[in-house]
């Protein structure tokens, strides 16, 4: 069965429809205006290098400039990562899931939270050590900007980096704004943030907090979210640093509504899955993270940098495990209560000089982390009470430790001509202590260690000053995370030790072009050959258990424009066409109680939760105090199984937002407000993949409003 919808608007014709745009409007429409800002030729972090910029790095990089207005509640990650080829975002709807992200196909299997790309805040990781990471505690208020790296080179950031994804908080300086803001809109939904950003002396702070309630676009799916970020950098002098960073998320209450089935999201996309209401779905988050960070330079050629952080995440989530399901023995209930203590410390030295009397810079390092986690199990209801904590029926403790040394250098060994190479070599061992055992459930303590090297290359062609070729090859590496380890496909209990990690082969061939005028196009070809792919083996009731279906293939191309049509309109376009593939045949699970895979996938199989197609379109008009933009995004089909043999439809949808300033003596005030899916389209936003009762689809909400101001003044 395939969902129908509306058919969306073919990507061609809509894509000539956004792009033609800002051509009707390009002559003066007023006496005068403000220009439009040009794209700022930035160096990042993400490539771990200090004198090469983004333009001259064998890599696809991306900068999302944060210190613009912006015309968004900045609620969710999400909504900052659109427009961006390769990656998909997705806001499920539904905070007790976060957003579903993906980078050229990898992640796309998480039914929660973030595998398979690397997240960072700050330099200090957002990834756990076993690759499992959050970006609920990313706090867009405070943030200057986010870094997505793509391809071979998200290798050098460790286990799980089939891409990067940075937050930068802004550094404070003297005579910084501070600023509050507030939103609300559709759905009951408001933000109220307050940022304090500036310097005193030696001292640079940013303290941001965030407050963000809704009741949810669909029932039962209302959450409340605290988000605090706090950063401070001391300058002892001009070559010693030390940064101190802290934040804190509280998700008390999320509900969550569960996915619904073909017939359910046509029938009323809105609702909640009926055993989500009967069992009172829902989870809390509370997380706090604290971390230092020390650099110093020594004399003009040397940069030391040591990183030092700790932190403590508590999740309770309430399941729609049935009842009769938890008379196994074997059966951890349908409750999760998970307690994870975390640290880690990274330490690396950088040398910028010269080789045979051309630039030069070499960096190596080493880092360390640890999670100890209690995850205990109880059963969701008590005699014929349900949605409540219940008895034990899991009671562990498990520890995942990596230990990973990396070197990486950069060498431009003629005008022309430059070559980017590291290696990272990492050593991931989990270890498990059961202490839940009876007669019929056995002791499931146990251990296991992934080790792997990850070699990556580039070479760099600088074809013109504005013109730059490159080619990058590299081998990745994906253990599985503990919740991925955490149930056993063939329903048995204690961890699934028997899960190999994925390795992949990555090649990228790009080019880059830019002119005088800010105009930025990219575009980038790739392909990455997988080994013992990581793959859900079927999801009941919000579990997911998996396993390895042999070779996997993701293919495809990128390609980004970014320009200033004139003094007044701004354009920016990104398209992505994606081939992720199942290269060997392999057998799975169908049905909620499948526990042995007897349903044939053949060869050159989608993989389930990616689509084919993106395209993202944005047309930006600024006059004096005045703006406004109209966007548009496209999504491909999406395969929600292994065996297609149901998918959500493509979709095609449409923004807009205006936003106007009043400057005063006093500070300036900013008003704006949006509308999406302004053809209040019906879509699906996000998908279960392998959801065993068949409830694949969660639905995206039809036309929404937002309005917002924000006031502005230095202190």
């Amino acid at each position: 069965m395939r969902l129908s919808p509306p058919p969306p608007m073919p990507l061609r014709p809509a894509l000539l429809a956004i792009a033609g745009l800002p051509l009707a409007c390009t002559s003066p429409c007023a006496i005068a205006a403000d220009s439009i800002p040009l794209l700022e030729r930035v160096q990042v972090r993400a490539t771990q290098l200090q004198g090469v910029p983004a333009f001259d790095t064998p890599a696809s990089l991306d900068v999302v400039d944060l210190r613009n207005e912006r015309n968004r509640a900045d609620a969710q990650a999400s909504e900052a990562l659109s427009g961006i080829a390769g990656l998909s975002a997705r806001d499920r709807q539904n905070q007790a899931q976060d957003t579903q992200l993906s980078i050229r196909g990898f992640g796309a299997r998480s039914t929660f939270g973030v595998r398979g790309v690397r997240l960072f805040a700050d330099g200090i990781t957002a990834s756990m050590p076993d690759g499992q990471g959050q970006l609920s505690h990313f706090n867009l208020l405070g943030s200057e900007r986010i870094e997505v790296m793509r391809g071979p080179f998200s290798a050098l950031h460790g286990n799980s980096s089939g891409g990067v994804v940075q937050l930068w908080s802004a550094q404070g300086q003297a005579d910084d704004p501070w600023r509050v803001r507030a939103t609300a809109g559709s759905h009951d939904a408001y933000t109220l943030g307050a940022q304090l950003l500036g310097a005193g002396g030696r001292l640079g702070y940013n303290l941001a907090a965030v407050r963000f309630d809704s009741q949810g676009f669909r029932e039962h799916s209302a959450a409340q979210r605290d988000s605090v970020n706090a950063r401070f950098d001391f300058s002892f002098d001009t070559t010693r640093k030390l940064s101190a960073v802290f934040n804190h998320v509280g998700l008390a209450y999320a509900q969550d509504p569960l996915g619904l089935s073909a017939a359910q999201v046509r029938d009323d996309p809105r609702q909640a899955s009926p055993v989500a209401l009967q069992f009172n779905t829902r989870k809390s988050v509370h997380q706090s993270q604290g971390g230092l960070i020390y650099e110093q330079q020594v004399g003009d050629t040397q940069t030391w940098r040591v990183m030092g952080y700790a932190g403590r995440r508590a999740v309770e989530q309430f399941l729609a495990v049935p009842v009769a399901a938890q008379a196994n023995p074997l059966n951890a209930g349908g409750v999760i209560d998970l307690d994870s203590n975390y640290a880690g410390a990274d330490l690396r030295w950088s040398w910028r000089g010269e080789l045979g009397a051309t630039p030069f810079e070499f960096t190596v390092g080493s880092n360390v982390d640890q999670q100890d986690q209690e995850r205990r199990g109880h059963e969701n209801f008590i005699g014929n009470t349900l949605g409540v904590k219940g008895r034990l029926r899991r009671d562990e403790s498990n520890r995942v430790r990596n230990f990973d040394q990396f070197a990486q250098a950069w060498w431009q060994f003629t005008p022309r001509w430059s070559l980017l190479a590291g290696a990272r070599h990492s050593s991931i061992e989990f270890t498990a202590n059961d202490h839940y055992v009876t007669a019929t459930n056995p002791d499931d303590s146990g251990q296991v260690r992934y080790r792997d090297t990850t070699p990556v290359a580039g070479l760099m062609f600088k074809a013109s000053e504005n013109l730059r070729l490159y080619a990058s090859a590299g081998r990745g590496f994906e253990t599985p995370t503990f919740n991925e380890l955490g149930y056993r496909a063939d329903g048995g209990a204690g961890l699934a030790l028997d899960l190999l990690p994925a390795i992949s082969r990555n090649i990228e061939l790009g080019m880059k072009w830019r002119n005088d005028d800010g105009m930025l196009i990219e575009t980038a070809l790739f392909r990455a050959d997988t080994d013992d792919e990581l793959a859900v083996a079927h999801n009941v009731a919000g579990r997911s258990s998996f396993r390895n279906v042999g070779r996997a293939r993701r293919q495809g191309l990128e390609a980004s424009l970014h320009t200033a049509m004139s003094d007044y309109w701004e354009l920016q376009l990104a398209y992505t066409w994606l081939d992720a593939i199942f290269r060997d045949a392999s057998l799975v699970c169908t049905g909620s109680g499948c526990t042995i895979p007897t349903t044939p996938v053949a060869a050159g199989s989608r993989i389930p939760g990616v689509a084919r197609q993106q395209l993202f379109a944005r047309a930006q008009w600024r006059y004096g105090p005045w703006s406004a933009a109209v966007e548009s995004e496209g999504v491909g089909d999406v395969v929600v199984n292994d065996i297609a043999s149901e998918s959500a439809p493509g979709y095609f949808l449409f923004h807009l937002e205006t936003a106007r300033e009043w400057r005063r003596a006093s500070g300036t005030l900013r008003a704006f407000g949006r509308i999406d899916n302004l053809l209040d389209r019906g879509y699906i936003g996000s998908v279960i993949v392998n959801e065993g009762n068949g409830r694949f689809y969660e639905p995206g909400p039809g036309r929404s409003f937002l309005l917002g101001a924000q006031w502005s003044w230095t202190p």
